[in-house]
């Protein structure tokens, strides 16, 4: 059977953004698990964690067609256990696996704000993938650069609904990029960091 992620765009940049954060994760230090994000509520393991939480929920509403009241609150609290990394890279290779399926971009899924077309939700899970790598990488102390498609493709998902990012109450507000910044440094701007 071919490689279904090769056959679809929105497949290849989701595993590309899950194999980015995957290496961030990877590069964390035993003494940065504490450390600070540019989520100014978050350490980088509440950061892990939340990112984990997100890959927990996809096989069950891709897959099963679940809702969130049926989840209730089984993905709360602290999913990473004693090995955050394994717990991490388990979790994303279920979430690659749920969108890969046959027929799973044509599913609806039933999130907190309503139906979703499996397709935008891939969409929106690649924009925060990404925007988190950016994060755990200025936690960590790593390199920040993000790939090319990867912020051409978070800048297309996010400018249509970024106004309303704020008042959500996830997101902070956006700030003024630098002149002649770079689109990646727009896009952190327009989700409210500083790079």
């Amino acid at each position: 059977m071919a490689d279904r992620t090769k056959q679809n765009p929105l497949l290849t940049r989701h595993a590309e953004a899950l194999d980015l954060f995957s290496e961030k994760v990877r590069a964390i230090r035993p003494d940065q698990w504490d450390a600070a994000t540019p989520c100014t509520e978050w350490s980088v393991r509440d950061l892990v964690n939340h990112l984990t939480a997100e890959q927990l929920w996809v096989p069950p509403l891709v897959a099963e067609g679940s809702t969130i009241e049926d989840q209730g609150d089984a993905f709360d609290g602290d999913v990473l256990g004693d090995d955050p990394v394994a717990v991490w890279e388990r979790a994303a290779a279920a979430a690659k696996d749920a969108f890969r399926a046959p027929g799973a971009l044509e599913r609806t899924v039933h999130l907190s704000f309503g139906d979703t077309p499996a397709a935008h939700y891939c969409s929106q899970m690649i924009m925060d993938a990404v925007v988190h790598a950016w994060d755990l990488a200025r936690g960590i102390g790593a390199d920040e650069h993000l790939p090319d498609d990867l912020v051409a493709f978070s800048v297309r998902e996010v400018t249509p609904y970024a106004a309303d990012l704020e008042e959500s109450g996830l997101f902070a507000a956006p700030v003024d990029p630098p002149r002649g910044a770079d689109v990646q440094t727009k896009l952190l701007a327009l989700l409210g960091r500083r790079a």
